[in-house]
C-alpha cells in the first residue's frame, strides 16, 4: 500500500465515522473529494447527505449522481438507495422497472431490505408482472 492509499483510507475512515457521529459538515469536508475520485463508500454517504441536506443544502442532483455513481460499482446500500429513488420519484422521475433492477441487485448481494421490497413489488405487481411464487422466493431469501 502506497502513501496515497493508506491516507486516502484514513480520510475514508474519518469521514465515515464525522457521519456516523452526525457531524456532516466534517464529513462533507472529508468525503466529497474522495467521492469525485471515485469511492463508493464515499460517494453513498455524499448522496445521503446531499438528498437530505445534512451538513448542506439538499441536491437532488448531487443525490442522484453519487448514489448511481455507487450503486454502479457495486455498493448494495447505494443499489438500494438508487432503488428506492427510482421506486419513489426523489431526485429522479419515478420509474418502476429501474426500481425493480437495483433492488435486484442489491437483493443478489444478500440485502434483506431489498429482498423485502422486491417482494412486495412482485406480490402487488408494482414495475413488474405479479408473481406470488417470485414474491415468496424474495420473502424466503429475506427470512420470512
Amino acid at each position: 500500500m502506497n502513501e496515497s492509499t493508506s491516507g486516502m483510507e484514513f480520510e475514508l475512515s474519518s469521514g465515515v465515522a464525522a457521519f456516523e457521529g452526525k457531524n456532516f459538515s466534517r464529513a462533507t469536508t472529508l468525503l466529497s473529494p474522495l467521492a469525485e475520485k471515485g469511492s463508493a463508500e464515499a460517494q453513498y454517504r455524499m448522496a445521503i447527505m446531499a438528498q437530505g441536506g445534512l451538513g448542506m443544502v439538499v441536491n437532488e442532483l448531487m443525490a442522484f449522481k453519487y448514489m448511481k455513481a455507487a450503486a454502479e460499482a457495486g455498493h448494495p446500500m447505494a443499489q438500494h438507495g438508487l432503488g428506492f429513488m427510482y421506486l419513489e420519484g426523489e431526485c429522479i422521475e419515478q420509474n418502476l422497472s429501474r426500481a425493480v433492477e437495483w433492488f435486484k441487485k442489491a437483493a443478489e448481494q444478500g440485502l434483506a431490505g431489498s429482498q423485502t421490497t422486491l417482494a412486495m413489488m412482485y406480490e402487488e405487481g408494482r414495475g413488474v408482472e405479479k408473481d406470488p411464487e417470485e414474491a415468496k422466493r424474495w420473502y424466503e431469501k429475506a427470512g420470512f
